[in-house]
């Protein structure tokens, strides 16, 4: 009977224990509800905790929290329709008015959704595009670029300096739907615009736009390429020229010299022996007639000379 007693007391201790105790993270704060009304003050020290049965206890979070807006198509003020991603870290300061007003995490995240997408949608709205998507300290060093044609395009002013950059417009932004923050016990931290894109429409244009300036740019170097290579085929054409001109040149002036050579010396042969030379001439001439050669001469002819003289020796 006593151990039964024992166990029948220590299910009700425990039974009221559950009931009755509760324990707080070091990352939570809490506050004891009853009926549906707060009691008491914010729990933020962490430990066991105590409380009447017929209380509950709402927890909420102490660290940063994240929020992620939907992907949102604004018009800038120069009026290029772009998707803008935005992103914000907030976090619970006031645990009894933010169950007061927003009730839980969800409903702050629906608050958020209406406060910062408007913010954001009012700025970005009354922004140039390229304030959006520049730093305020961004510089452009116009000589460093690849492509020197870029500079030339009236639609993009590189050497514009941002008056305000994506820096100020995301702290304009923090500052504007900070204002909202105290009425809802929500703290924000920080926003960011996490990208920006063009909408299909446009980014199809954009890059319509973009590979007809490449074509562009690589046609003036297809261009620029025929005319250099046009330019050292003439050069090179006109090199051949000279060089089969001065060729010809020195060859005539070559076999001038050596027909030169060859009469000289014909005259210094014919003039010390003319006999020899006369020999000499009718032999080559004698060489030149084929087997099958026939020449119709008279008798007497100084052709046959030589043969009658020496048929003549040999008898």
């Amino acid at each position: 009977m006593k151990t039964v007693a024992i166990a029948i007391m220590a299910i009700i201790v425990l039974g009221i224990g559950k009931v009755t105790l509760y324990t707080v993270d070091e990352a939570e704060q809490a506050i004891v509800v009853q009926f549906g009304e707060p009691i008491g003050d914010v729990i933020n020290e962490p430990g066991l905790k105590f409380k009447l049965p017929w209380q509950n206890v709402r927890r909420f979070d102490k660290r940063l929290l994240v929020w992620d807006g939907d992907v949102t198509q604004i018009p800038t003020l120069g009026r290029e329709f772009i998707l803008v991603d935005t992103t914000a870290r907030w976090r619970i300061t006031d645990p009894l008015l933010f169950l007061t007003s927003v009730r839980d995490e969800a409903g702050a995240r629906t608050r958020l959704d209406d406060i910062v997408d408007s913010v954001v949608r009012d700025m970005v709205s009354s922004t140039e595009l390229e304030e959006i998507v520049r730093s305020r300290d961004w510089e452009v060093n116009i000589d460093e670029l690849d492509d020197p044609a870029l500079a030339e395009r009236s639609d993009v002013n590189l050497e514009m300096q941002p008056k305000l950059g994506r820096e100020l417009l995301e702290a304009g932004i923090l500052k504007r739907a900070r204002d909202s923050m105290p009425a809802l016990g929500i703290e924000l931290d920080d926003v960011r615009i996490k990208r920006v894109n063009y909408i299909e429409s446009v980014r199809r244009q954009v890059e319509s736009r973009m590979i007809a300036e490449r074509q562009s740019i690589a046609e003036r170097f297809r261009s620029e390429g025929r005319g250099r290579s046009q330019e050292i085929l003439g050069n090179m054409e006109r090199d051949l020229r000279r060089i089969r001109s001065e060729a010809a040149r020195d060859a005539e002036k070559i076999r001038g010299g050596a027909d030169a050579e060859a009469t000289r010396i014909y005259g210094e042969a014919f003039g010390a022996d003319p006999e020899f030379y006369s020999f000499f001439r009718t032999l080559e001439s004698y060489r030149a007639l084929g087997e099958n050669s026939t020449l119709m001469l008279r008798a007497d002819s100084d052709f046959f000379r030589y043969l009658e003289h020496s048929q003549v020796t040999r008898e």
